[in-house]
């Protein structure tokens, strides 16, 4: 591996390489958290349920991104 890819923490999160990641809610009640990754060309929001079921929603194509497993 390359130790010249870019690695810093951040508020609520950190940079790795041009994506940066960060935490932006949860419900410690109901188990859900939901996450935020950007880079130069992209941006998604990622929700994660309690049972580990993800929806990812694109926020250049202004939808729901099908997750399959």
């Amino acid at each position: 591996m390359n130790g010249d890819v870019h690695f810093k923490e951040i508020d609520y999160g950190f940079e790795y390489g041009s994506a940066t990641v960060q935490r932006m809610c949860s419900d410690g009640e109901k188990g859900w958290v939901v996450m935020h990754v950007t880079t130069p060309r992209a941006e998604i929001q990622v929700y994660v349920t309690k049972t580990g079921k993800l929806r990812v929603f694109d926020y250049k194509n202004g939808g729901e991104l099908k997750c399959k497993r």
